[in-house]
């Protein structure tokens, strides 16, 4: 097999619209009128990642040269994966655990994590992969396009960047519902707890939606920070995360052990066992209880939903791309898909199966009868744990800690969807080619000197407005409406990428090792994913993506099944499933925009999608058994020598940071 000579590309002139910028991430679709009667050219431009110019003084060493409006290329690996870990972490596990917990038991709980667990995995391992090929500014937008429909594609961005978005706003929200913190004193009584009250006093007496507003300034600047601080800040983040969430298991193992030693519980297990149960013994909605298996199934099917919302931002591996540096050496993409699928789904795993050991599901600050509700840090089951055992100041920490996670996924929220709206803006065919919409689109493209897309950052925001719905009565729903609105639209966003992989990998073949990652066949052009230097092969990856796609299109269709219950609950029907009637009208939107078809009749549209591959990236370490995360020894005559003790150092180091 030989590799195939690069086509080239084509250029546009000045003449025909603003010139590209260096790292060209543009798919450019323009239709050009050469012949006023009958004739029309089309030019495709397929946009990849670029190195910027470097601009090389005498004596000096090289720099290198962004427009104005290119992103910075300044994370490392470190950071990439940080900011992802950082961005996952928030109000999902701490206080939707224990709703989770009262709906399906501890062992229903662990079970639902573990499958939407996996269902996130294998979308993020089709993302990872593509995004390691081919690290373009906008991943969740282009592959898409190019291997479903373009406006698909398109659509496909606009839902997201609506998501996180949203998720801002949701965030903030639950900062102000955290600062309403206490328990009843008959609740304290009932477990003999040693203080009568328990409950902040700091700021009981301020709205509020001051802190709200305070934080709104603060996640402001911080994104206009240079993304290399921004990455240094979000790392700290992340750390403070991870040895907060190993304490609290550690804690609640501690606990459950002392419980049982002081016979207070009969065995560490009892929780799991009768009469509180594996499984809860009925799931209760509004007015309506169901048990036996159909209690199970329902309360699955909506547990579901709720832990894939302490899943969702997952994707931020995917969103870093375009500011990533040496991605060939540091296999950034590869490992941090790796790192934040196992670490968040194992740490996830652990911490509801410890503290289940402590709270039963049917302890009364779990339930929840409403359909969507997000409640405070009282309603934690990590919090009550500490307050069945009679602990003291802890709680308040903890509950501070809450505010810290919903605060700082509401940083990431806004810089997750700033760069999902600069990318889209870099797109010339999602936009009008004149006018109003053009002269947007013209001013959300620019970033700072820093490589700060401020425009972008500016406009999504004002979508942390939302925050101060904390502060309204019955914050509880607004916030629980939220989050499923945000949850159902990134799950179509999880089950399209999971479909673009299945039709990517249609243009993929499993050669030769010695092959080169761009293979000529007799059937055309492919990409070999056994080639040494091919940069990352998810194994079983087509039946990962069909099962990514399958549960995720099952469970949006299931997860609104509480609001057809009567009374027919209408505001939670529109917030499950008003963003699949959103999503086919961006797509019918982006397709008759784009199409450039006369009317707006879809029968007469066709379908629009490159298939590309060219000018994949590869790795510059072709022996996969040397690339970072992998363990292998330096000194093959013996085990215990000091080269391979740095090996197996390097190994743990490279998983753990």
């Amino acid at each position: 097999m030989n590799r195939p000579p690069s086509p080239p590309s084509p250029l546009l002139t000045p003449e025909e619209g603003p010139a590209m910028n260096n790292s060209g991430f543009q798919r450019i679709h323009e239709r050009e009128s050469i012949d006023k009667v009958s004739m029309i050219s089309e030019t495709y431009e397929t946009y990849e990642m670029s190195t910027p110019d470097l601009q090389v003084e005498e004596g000096l060493p090289a720099k290198k040269k962004y427009g104005p409006t290119d992103l910075r290329r300044a994370l490392s690996e470190r950071h990439v994966n940080m900011i992802a870990f950082s961005s996952t972490v928030g109000i999902g596990c701490f206080l939707q655990s224990g709703k989770i917990i009262n709906q399906i038991g501890p062992g229903g709980a662990l079970i639902a994590y573990f499958i939407m667990g996996t269902v996130v995995w294998s979308a993020m391992a089709s993302l990872g992969e593509m995004t390691a090929l081919f690290p373009i500014r906008q991943p969740i937008i282009d592959f898409p396009s190019r291997y479903i429909d373009e406006s698909v594609g398109f659509a496909t961005g606009w839902m997201a960047w609506l998501a996180f978005s949203f998720l801002i706003g949701v965030e903030l929200s639950v900062v102000a519902e955290l600062f309403h913190f206490g328990f009843s004193k008959e609740y304290l009584q009932s477990f003999n707890y040693p203080q009568e009250t328990l409950q902040w006093t700091f700021g009981l007496n301020t709205n509020p939606n001051v802190w709200v507003a305070i934080l709104l300034v603060v996640i402001f600047l911080m994104n206009l920070l240079p993304i290399r601080v921004y990455g240094e800040i979000e790392y700290f983040f992340g750390c403070i995360k991870i040895v907060v969430m190993v304490g609290l298991i550690m804690f609640n193992l501690i606990i459950n052990a002392l419980s049982v030693s002081e016979g207070r519980q009969s065995s560490a297990f009892s929780n799991y066992n009768s009469p509180n149960g594996f499984f809860s013994s009925q799931v209760t909605v509004g007015e309506h209880t169901f048990t036996g298996s159909t209690g199970h199934l329902l309360g699955m099917w909506s547990s579901m939903t709720t832990v894939f919302f302490s899943l969702q931002s997952m994707y931020t591996v995917s969103v870093t791309a375009a500011e990533n540096k040496n991605l060939e050496q540091d296999e950034s993409i590869k490992l941090a898909t790796r790192k934040i699928s196992l670490r968040v789904i194992l740490l996830y795993m652990l911490l509801v199966f410890t503290v289940g050991l402590n709270v039963p599901s049917t302890d009364i600050n779990l339930q929840d009868s409403h359909i969507t509700s997000i409640k405070a840090g009282q309603n934690s089951p990590f919090i009550i744990a500490m307050v069945h055992r009679g602990v003291t100041g802890w709680p308040h920490l903890i509950n501070a800690f809450f505010i810290f996670s919903a605060f700082s996924v509401s940083v990431n929220a806004l810089y997750i969807s700033s760069r999902l709206l600069h990318s889209m803006a870099n797109i010339r065919n999602v936009w009008p080619e004149s006018g109003f919409g053009y002269a947007i689109k013209s001013r959300l493209e620019k970033t700072t000197r820093h490589g700060v897309p401020l425009p972008a950052v500016c406009v999504t925001w004002l979508f942390g407005l939302f925050g101060f719905l904390g502060g309204t009565p019955g914050p509880a729903q607004v916030l629980g409406r939220m989050s499923t609105y945000s949850s159902c639209t990134l799950m179509i966003v999880y089950a399209v990428v999971s479909l673009a992989f299945l039709s990517f990998k249609k243009r993929t073949v499993d050669g030769s090792e010695d092959d080169p990652v761009i293979v000529q066949t007799n059937n055309g052009t492919y990409l070999n994913r056994n080639a040494g230097d091919y940069p990352y092969k998810s194994h079983l990856q087509w039946s990962r993506a069909m099962y990514g796609f399958i549960a995720c299109v099952l469970v949006l269709f299931f997860s609104g099944w509480k609001s057809f219950l009567t009374p027919f609950s209408v505001q939670d029907f529109f917030a499950t499933y008003m963003n699949v009637f959103v999503f086919f009208f961006l797509k019918q939107i982006s397709a008759y925009h784009i199409k450039d078809q006369q009317g707006w009749n879809p029968l007469k549209w066709t379908r629009r999608v490159t298939m590309d591959i060219n000018n994949p990236t590869v790795t510059k370490e072709k022996d996969f058994r040397r690339r970072k995360g992998r363990l292998h020894r330096a000194n093959k005559k013996k085990v215990f020598c000091k080269e391979n003790a740095a090996r197996v150092g390097g190994f743990i180091w490279t998983w753990l940071k």
